[in-house]
């Protein structure tokens, strides 16, 4: 329990014992009080009553006087009838009373006043005896209950007076002792509490003081050197390029390499802010950039970085190394600097250049042959060249049908090749988002209705132009409309939509098919991908290139999709 609640509950029961012995006391002495008020007011004024009256009836008998106050103090005591037996004796008197006025002197009467006066004074003096015996039997419950009161108050403070001051004192002692110990360079003091409290916090926090304490004392500052050494080596004979910094991103150091390929030298770096080196230095800016992104104790890769190095254009691929600790003591890894790593891809840039070339070289090639394959089956299929039977002619449209494949992979292959090598002819001007999916629409047609698949176009009206390349953005409607008649069941339906999203045109195509899993997401638009467990008719470029496409033409494509509710592919691309 904490110090802070064990205070708490203590001042708290000593006010609780405080308010319970004066809710006790108060309360007793109320039932007294209560007791002595009910005699006075219900016996005693009775008894007061019956005087006057009786004082009252000597002066009627003496001079035929004194009815009124008679009269007045009756009147009182039928206002004060409390005991049984009173309230009859009292009609008895004023029975009386009215035969004495018509007969003053009658001694009959007055000595039955007398007697039913007297009869109401006993009856109240039995009460006040009772209700005395009331109050001495209150008094005893009261002192009773202020003595139960009482222990259980002094036992409670007694518990508190042993135990509370020896919860704090203690603590403290010990700690205190520990302190000592520690001034006296005796750094394996360690201060062993359990609990729980603030004075547990205290001796965790000590402990990780003589922790650290005894950790630099036995540190060995040669050790610490010859490690130094040793590190900054290692770094040097590193073929790729390092730059350290630590957590204020002041530059620690770097190696032959990095001091290379940025033409520094190490006395114009070590020692001074990334910020300053790279005010004067494009490299250097181009590396720390999106330091300030980078997420903690996580490696972090960039696109590749064309540098001019060893008499050529090099290419290089940054990784940013958080270096991360655990404190002694502490239970949170803390950042204490990066490392950034420039890995040479050189070779492997050359090799894919040389593997899109030949892509490209091996497609342009293949499209003659294809070419003269489909015409050749168009000749086979002119009546003028011959009647053919049903075998050969499944077989002549088996192989349109795999020449139309070859046709289109070896399509996908050269558009995929000109974007990798940059060679991609865009023809941006102004276009109508209408005229490019009327020609995505008739497109598809045929497909569409070959699998009874109804198109729903939603295009909002008074759509501004775009700036676009009309023949490769319809060709990407198309290929997200092929992919959604494809995964669409039969008689299905596809959703299409253009509308202005602010300063943008979204084209939107949204199918009934299964979805696409949360995990492959991200993937879609990945070369050659293609969704586990989907029907493999593509190449795995389609949607690549529709990236590149749009991409080149500076707008945005994504897809929304959840398992069971379809897929939503879009693109968005500016106004003219």
């Amino acid at each position: 329990m904490k110090i802070k609640a064990k205070l708490t509950l203590g001042i708290g029961l000593l006010f609780f014992m405080i308010l319970l012995l004066s809710s006790v006391g108060i309360r007793n002495i109320n039932a007294l009080k209560n007791d002595s008020e009910n005699i006075l007011i219900a016996n005693y004024n009775t008894l007061e009553y019956a005087r006057n009256m009786l004082l009252a009836l000597d002066e009627i008998q003496l001079k035929a006087g004194g009815f009124e106050d008679f009269q007045k103090n009756l009147d009182k005591q039928k206002q004060n009838v409390t005991e049984q037996g009173e309230g009859k004796a009292t009609g008895h008197i004023e029975h009386h009373l009215q035969l004495l006025k018509a007969n003053p002197h009658d001694a009959t009467l007055h000595l039955l006043i007398r007697k039913d006066i007297s009869e109401i004074m006993r009856l109240n003096m039995i009460a006040i005896q009772r209700k005395s015996d009331i109050a001495k039997e209150t008094a005893r419950t009261a002192n009773l209950w202020i003595v139960v009161s009482s222990t259980i108050c002094f036992l409670l403070g007694m518990t508190l007076l042993v135990n509370l001051p020896s919860n704090i004192a203690n603590p403290v002692k010990e700690l205190t002792n520990s302190i000592r110990e520690i001034a006296a360079k005796n750094y394996s003091q360690r201060v062993y509490y359990k609990s729980k409290n603030e004075f547990g916090e205290l001796a965790d926090s000590f402990n990780t003081m003589a922790e650290k304490l005894e950790e630099y004392n036995n540190s060995n500052l040669s050790k610490l050197l010859i490690e130094k050494k040793r590190i900054e080596t290692l770094i040097n004979n590193m073929h790729e390029p390092v730059i350290g910094l630590d957590e204020n991103k002041s530059i620690l150091f770097i190696n032959n390499e990095a001091l290379k390929i940025s033409g520094l030298r190490s006395e114009d770096v070590v020692g001074k802010t990334a910020q300053e080196v790279a005010a004067s230095n494009d490299l250097v800016r181009s590396l720390i950039y999106d330091l300030s992104e980078q997420g903690d104790g996580s490696n972090q890769q960039n696109e590749s970085i064309k540098i001019y190095a060893d008499d050529k254009e090099s290419y290089f691929e940054k990784e940013v190394v958080n270096i991360t600790i655990l404190p002694t003591g502490e239970k949170e890894k803390k950042l204490i600097g990066q490392v950034i790593v420039l890995k040479n891809i050189t070779p492997f840039k050359e090799l894919d250049f040389a593997k899109t070339n030949f892509i490209a070289t091996v497609s342009h090639e293949l499209k003659t042959p294809i070419s003269s394959i489909k015409m050749s089956l168009q000749l086979l299929e002119n009546a003028q060249t011959g009647t053919v039977n049903t075998e050969q002619q499944q077989l002549i449209d088996s192989i349109k049908e795999d020449s139309d494949r070859l046709l289109k992979i070896t399509g996908e292959l050269l558009n995929m090749s000109q974007v990798e090598t940059g060679n991609i002819q865009l023809s941006i001007q102004e276009s109508t988002p209408a005229r490019i999916l009327e020609y995505a629409l008739e497109a598809v047609k045929v497909q569409a209705e070959q699998k009874q698949v109804e198109l729903i176009v939603d295009t909002e009206e008074n759509l501004p132009t775009i700036k676009a390349d009309t023949e490769k953005t319809a060709w990407v409607m198309i290929n997200f409309l092929t992919n959604a008649i494809r995964y669409s069941n039969q008689a299905g339906q596809i959703h299409v939509q253009i509308k202005r999203l602010d300063n943008l045109v979204h084209f939107s195509v949204k199918d009934e098919g299964k979805g696409i899993d949360s995990r492959y997401r991200s993937k879609i638009f990945n070369r050659y991908f293609q969704v586990p467990g989907s029907a493999k008719s593509g190449t795995g470029l389609g949607l690549a290139i529709s990236k590149e496409f749009i991409e080149a033409q500076g707008g945005h494509i994504g897809v929304n999709s959840e398992i069971g509710m379809g897929s939503t592919f879009y693109f968005d691309l500016a106004k003219f």
